[in-house]
């Protein structure tokens, strides 16, 4: 079904001409769910309905303003009042961008695995799309086999995806999950109590409020861990405090490419911060910007260090606005 909208929407936002390809699309729908019409973000089913070659105002004005206006459904109480995910078509779907989006068919995380724990359950934020959860447990089953501890995972997402109504503007679409840096023995030895996944603490990896390293946080098992992520190829990015950076820059040696994909990002010095590419098959995920060329270890990682990066511009920071989410949102958000 979700391949057959995205012609309809198509065609809604180019004024209703559809193409032979937009026919396809429609039989397709029709063949199982007769056709269907977009109207103000939300489908209906109009039984024994083809729609070609022609201008429906009503049709063109409801799917774009679905797609462009934040709708009901948009803050992020009505997300986190969700209890349990929703699919609305027949495989996981991540859905807009990742600080504005959603995901139907999410799936939870075990509370604890091959060399991972979940942390902070009360959160309720260990839902995310299936690449991520096998993504968790391939970086878990590394970290086991080479004797690191154990990684301890924070935030993925809520159970539909969605703003959250604290800690992230995005980890909206099942495609980003938080890993702190402390590699826990003791999580690799037993499971951690509930009490215990609630009170400990992420311990910083710099020393104080400087930009440098503490080798007593840091070591040589963070580095691996990190090449290791950046070499999955389901990998998009993975964000990291600019002197973790610095640290993996100047440490660098042979083929340095991986690092590409460690971005430098304000505070990210407890936890390091993974996002991974839009799947296959989610045509209404919407990728990042790609990456610039290189290793990431030039010109452009001094600016991180400097008095503008560092100090705040004087400007009032502008209001909060709900991120416009994607018409087809609402769908899974009032989904049973």
């Amino acid at each position: 079904m979700l391949y057959s909208l995205r012609y309809l929407r198509l065609m809604a936002v180019l004024g209703g001409v559809a193409d032979k390809r937009d026919i396809i699309g429609i039989m397709w729908a029709w063949r199982y769910y007769h056709a269907a019409i977009c109207l103000g973000g939300k489908f209906f089913i109009l039984g024994g309905f083809f729609v070609f070659k022609i201008k429906v105002l009503i049709f063109s004005i409801g799917c774009l303003a679905g797609s462009v206006t934040a709708a009901w459904g948009n803050s992020a109480a009505d997300w986190a009042k969700a209890t349990h995910p929703a699919q609305i078509g027949p495989t996981s779907q991540a859905i807009g961008t990742y600080n504005g989006g959603c995901i139907s068919g999410a799936v939870a995380i075990a509370r604890e695995g091959l060399g991972f724990q979940l942390m902070r359950l009360s959160r309720n934020r260990a839902y995310g799309h299936p690449d991520l959860k096998q993504f968790i447990e391939n970086l878990g089953a590394y970290t086991a086999s080479q004797g690191m501890g154990a990684l301890l995972i924070g935030d993925l997402g809520q159970v539909r995806g969605g703003p959250t109504l604290s800690g992230h503007r995005s980890h909206q679409t099942g495609l980003d999950v938080d890993i702190w840096f402390l590699l826990s023995k003791q999580a690799a030895s037993r499971i951690l109590t509930a009490n215990e996944r609630e009170t400990w603490s992420a311990p910083s990896v710099l020393l104080g409020s400087s930009d440098v390293i503490n080798y007593r946080e840091w070591s040589p098992a963070n580095e691996k861990i990190l090449q290791a992520a950046a070499l999955m190829p389901e990998v998009d990015r993975i964000f990291v405090n600019p002197s973790i950076k610095r640290e993996l820059c100047n440490k660098r040696s042979g083929n340095s490419a991986w690092l590409r994909k460690i971005r430098p990002w304000w505070k990210h010095d407890d936890h390091f911060h993974v996002r991974l590419k839009c799947p296959a098959n989610n045509p209404y995920c919407q990728s990042q910007e790609p990456l610039p060329a290189g290793d990431g270890c030039d010109a452009g990682l001094a600016w991180w260090f400097s008095a503008e990066a560092k100090s705040p511009t004087g400007k009032k920071p502008a209001p909060y606005q709900p991120p416009v989410l994607p018409a087809l949102c609402s769908s899974v958000l009032q989904a049973r």
